[in-house]
């Protein structure tokens, strides 16, 4: 069962004037803008509509009714830009609100007031939090938007109206709470026909002759009878830019040029913040309704835009313009604060800058994956699976030194794998082991190097590691784990390779 919010801002600029410059509290005052070579009121205070000072109104006349009268300038983006953030904000009630232009809020509210108890604390909870922020508004909520719409602002009885009864509701309410046309109002008050129920009942037939197919549909929409549409706001990324063509893009230099121009304006915004991208994303908005998208990343916060394109530049081709492109966002979802760049990532040469590695990294990432390079640092552990752990970027710093006085094979396995071995007991090397099939015969041996289990993180039985070495010359890193007992047979594993 859908349920739908209206929120209406009674004064919605009036109240932002006054959240910003509070003293104007109590005294009359307008915003005015020029209109056909006239400064017309566009919205008054409180206060001067007491005087009789309304919106339309010639400031003339209005600075002739009260001399004193406070005249401020009126944006006439201001409402749309105040609207869509308290859509946002908006949000934490709904995930579905969309602006209704020039002052209210719709809400999607199908099952989400049972969050607050009941549909009376929900709708309780969203007026009274923007009355305390310090907007004066009406709220309804009802099947319908138009009922809900109608209902915020038309009607004194109970905010909500129950499943099904929107007719009921507006019987009372004039033929405004509708939103028919100004032209169609007039000529129903002409006729007498003041409230809702004075015509509702009229055939179908009767109203479109009358009054226009628009009054019908308006109708539906209200008892439900038809849909209507519902756009919610989609909050904007916080590094997004977008880029339309006039004619479909077909082709990759098309392609590379709309990249090139959407990667300088997002740069020059992450320059101007002190941020980087460390992801980077690209949508193709095709005119047969597909999105084609490619996603790029970087090893360290990046603003440069030729660096960055380098990347894309290895993903054109998957782009797939079908008829053409007609809209192209590039958006960064995930940015970092870019710190002191050092001079060199280590002491080989002064070329080797931080930089150009990081750029060096990403270029082969983006050719060969992301799972093809790794850096490890080293960590505070006995334990070798636990010993090393996954930098991040280029920027991480170890906690710790790498351990240089054990002997460690170069190729250590993920998990150690299980060996079948013939050794000696109790702490002999293995004489021989098989792995994978084969039967390596051992020629050297060094060990056993014992490693206990890290008993604060885990339980487990102690691991004897030995260094051996098979008649072909490969070397292995194998353990035994546990000891050799009076009914224990412990079980061997290989671990890793030495160079």
């Amino acid at each position: 069962m859908k349920r739908y919010v209206a929120i209406w801002f009674r004064h919605l600029l009036v109240d932002r004037v006054l959240l910003r410059q509070p003293e104007l509290a109590g005294k009359p005052f307008a915003l005015a803008a020029k209109e056909r070579g006239r400064m017309l009121v566009k919205a008054a205070s409180r206060d001067a509509q007491k005087l009789g000072i309304e919106a339309g109104m010639v400031l003339a006349d209005a600075r002739a009714v009260q001399p004193e009268l406070e005249v401020l300038d009126y944006d006439p983006l201001l409402a749309e830009k105040l609207l869509l953030a308290l859509a946002e904000w908006a949000i934490r009630y709904s995930p579905l609100v969309a602006v209704d232009l020039p002052d209210g809020l719709i809400l999607d509210a199908s099952g989400c007031a049972h969050l607050w108890g009941s549909e009376t604390a929900y709708l309780k909870d969203i007026a009274s939090r923007l009355k305390a922020s310090g907007y004066d508004v009406r709220t309804a909520m009802a099947d319908t938007i138009g009922a809900a719409w109608a209902v915020a602002r038309y009607s004194r009885a109970f905010p909500i109206i129950e499943p099904g009864e929107q007719l009921s509701a507006l019987l009372q309410l004039p033929p405004h709470a509708l939103r028919l046309d100004a032209a169609v109002v007039e000529k129903m008050q002409k006729l007498g026909l003041y409230q809702i129920k004075s015509f509702i009942y009229m055939p179908p037939s009767v109203l479109r002759r009358r009054f226009g197919q628009g009054t019908l549909d308006q109708i539906g929409k209200a008892l439900g009878n038809s849909q209507e549409a519902f756009e919610p706001v989609c909050p904007v990324e916080p590094y997004q830019e977008r880029l339309s063509s006039l004619e479909p893009i077909r082709t990759a230099t098309g392609i590379e040029i709309a990249i090139q121009k959407l990667l300088e304006m997002l740069c020059a915004r992450l320059v101007k913040d002190g941020k980087g991208a460390r992801q980077a994303v690209l949508r193709c908005y095709r005119i047969d309704g597909e999105i084609q998208q490619v996603a790029i990343g970087t090893s360290g916060p990046s603003c440069s835009a030729s660096h960055m394109f380098k990347l894309f530049e290895l993903k054109i081709s998957s782009i797939e313009p079908a008829l053409g492109i007609e809209l192209f966002v590039m958006e960064a979802p995930v940015v970092e604060h870019l710190g002191n760049a050092q001079e060199a990532l280590w002491d080989l040469s002064s070329a080797n800058k931080m930089t150009a590695i990081a750029e060096l990294l990403d270029r082969l990432t983006a050719r060969a994956g992301a799972d093809v390079i790794h850096r490890y640092l080293p960590a505070q552990h006995h334990w070798p699976e636990r010993a090393i752990t996954e930098a991040v970027s280029l920027t991480d710093q170890p906690q710790t030194d790498w351990r240089t006085d054990q002997h460690r094979p170069v190729q250590l396995l993920a998990e150690p794998e299980r060996i079948i071995v013939s050794a000696p007991v109790p702490d002999y090397p293995p004489m021989l082991f098989r792995y994978k099939g084969d039967i390596h015969r051992i020629k050297k041996a060094d060990g056993p190097s014992r490693i206990e289990q890290e008993w604060w993180i885990s339980d487990g039985l102690h691991r004897d590691y030995y260094a051996v070495e098979d008649e072909q010359g490969g070397r292995y890193w194998i353990f035994r784990l546990g000891h050799y007992g009076e009914e224990t047979n412990p079980e061997w594993f290989i671990h890793g390779f030495f160079a």
